[in-house]
């Protein structure tokens, strides 16, 4: 029964050393198992948030007007090329033109995914924009610009080359 107590007593300790954490004081008294799921979890092999270079970008936050990106607050539209960050011209999704996006054409290496960033809701991509679009050797998604940031910020952790072209999320039209 000693024997048990005191592996009962050292998982907690064992776990944290295996997580790189502070040892807590053994307990002197019987507790129940803490759970082993998240100790022993394949999240912490694949977890890719944690482990982004600081020189990258990475979208942390939303609102209405803007985004947050780096810890820094930026308002209005903006145009991400891998991790270039621009001010971009539209509004709205209306004013989401081939001339707006004119940029890929002269920029190298090519994205190989352009994410559209449409406001509040999804939007029907024009099929003149689509087409140029697919000139530039791109591909195309569009989706509400929340989504869009998220999936830039894996598409760009992953080491992709992937551009976004988002409209803040209080854009309704």
């Amino acid at each position: 029964m000693a024997v048990r107590q005191r592996a009962v007593t050292a998982l907690p300790n064992l776990i944290r050393s295996l997580r790189k954490e502070q040892p807590l004081k053994p307990q002197t008294h019987a507790s129940a198992l803490p759970s082993l799921r998240r100790a022993f979890s394949l999240y912490d092999q694949i977890n890719l948030i944690d482990q982004v270079p600081d020189d990258q970008l990475r979208f942390q936050g939303y609102n209405d007007t803007g985004f947050t990106v780096n810890g820094v607050e930026y308002e209005g539209s903006l145009l991400c090329v891998g991790n270039l960050l621009l001010s971009w011209k539209p509004k709205k999704f209306s004013e989401i033109t081939a001339e707006s996006l004119s940029l890929f054409q002269t920029v190298r290496p090519i994205p190989e995914i352009l994410i559209i960033g449409c406001g509040r809701n999804i939007q029907p991509v024009d099929p003149e924009l689509r087409r140029f679009v697919r000139s530039t050797g791109m591909k195309l998604e569009a989706v509400d610009s929340r989504n869009a940031a998220s999936t830039y910020n894996i598409l760009n952790e992953e080491g992709r080359i992937v551009a976004a072209a988002l409209l803040p999320c209080g854009v309704t039209s």
